[in-house]
């Protein structure tokens, strides 16, 4: 019994050095954690994004967002001697092929190939992701308002073709074109928006230029993050409050760090809830660096007004 007694503990013992080594490598794993990305994507710098986690004792799962779409998982990353690897499914593609990321980790940095579902090659760099995180409250500044109601002062479009125009104090995009921001820009904040669209139409408000909150038609839907409200990709809301198309309707959101709050038509939807990573159809990746306010015009007509943001002072 004693012999047996030693044996069990010795066993024991073993398994239990195992996992904490197993714990231990993953732990401080160089290619864990979340990663901002810059793309070479058709003449242009595009942001991406890339998440990976351990799984288990030798597996890597992940998640990954492209230059437009929405955070989508992937099943199995390979990673080996400072190799990383995945490929995952088209997404709004029409396509069976599928999007292969080939990368390098050297000294703390990620560099490699994306080749795209279309079967295009495109370069691309990455570093570690900001924690973006806040060790005090904020202190908020006196509101702005960042649309004077009258013209486009302030603000420019993104794109070839400018059509936004401003009218009866409404900034307005009448057709699908450009997305606009704004000239300055802004770190942590709080922001008031207005916004209409007709039947059918799609838009959203990007944080600093990178976290969208989504604006699409879908009242009575079940919540989720591709809906009214969502972080797009990323959070759901907890009610989906969409009014009927050609309604006034109502932002509240507080951005600090990562941590996002979002009122839509006087219902807290979010609550203190961490972003991870920019969405789709970001301006950039520079996540550590202040941006712009951000609203899409290349998904269908949009309307605006009222837009006051309220800067921390900190």
């Amino acid at each position: 019994m004693k012999h047996f007694s030693k044996l069990f503990m010795f066993a024991s013992l073993v398994l239990l050095t195992t996992l904490v080594k197993a714990n231990e490598a993953g732990e401080k794993d160089p290619i864990e954690g979340r990663w901002d990305l810059t793309v070479d994507y058709e003449g242009r710098k595009a942001a991406s994004w890339l998440e990976v986690r351990h799984t288990g004792i030798n597996g890597y799962i992940g998640r990954f967002v492209w230059e437009g779409g929405s955070a989508r998982p992937i099943s199995k990353v390979e990673f080996k001697d400072g190799k990383v690897s995945f490929h995952i499914p088209a997404q709004w593609e029409k396509t069976d092929k599928e999007l292969i990321f080939d990368g390098l980790l050297n000294n703390g940095k990620l560099a490699g190939t994306i080749i795209n579902t279309d079967g295009k090659s495109h370069a691309f760099v990455g570093e570690k992701a900001p924690k973006l995180w806040r060790d005090k409250a904020p202190k908020w500044g006196a509101p702005i308002k960042i649309f004077n109601g009258k013209d486009l002062t302030g603000w420019q479009a993104i794109g070839n073709t400018n059509q936004w125009v401003v009218e009866n104090g409404v900034l307005k995009s009448p057709q699908s074109g450009a997305n606009i921001r704004t000239e300055k820009t802004f770190n942590d904040f709080k922001l008031h928006i207005e916004f209409k669209y007709p039947k059918g139409s799609n838009s959203g408000v990007y944080l600093r230029g990178r976290y969208e909150v989504q604006i699409e038609d879908n009242k009575g839907m079940e919540p989720m993050s591709l809906y009214l409200g969502g972080i797009y990709g990323f959070i759901d809301p907890w009610l989906n409050v969409a009014k009927d198309a050609g309604e006034w309707q109502t932002y509240d959101i507080e951005l600090v760090g990562r941590m996002v709050t979002v009122v839509a038509n006087g219902t807290t939807i979010i609550y203190k809830q961490e972003i991870p990573g920019v969405t789709g159809g970001a301006l950039d990746s520079k996540e550590g660096e202040p941006g712009p306010i951000m609203m899409q015009g290349d998904h269908g007509p949009i309307e605006f007004r009222n837009i006051i943001l309220t800067p921390s002072v900190n």
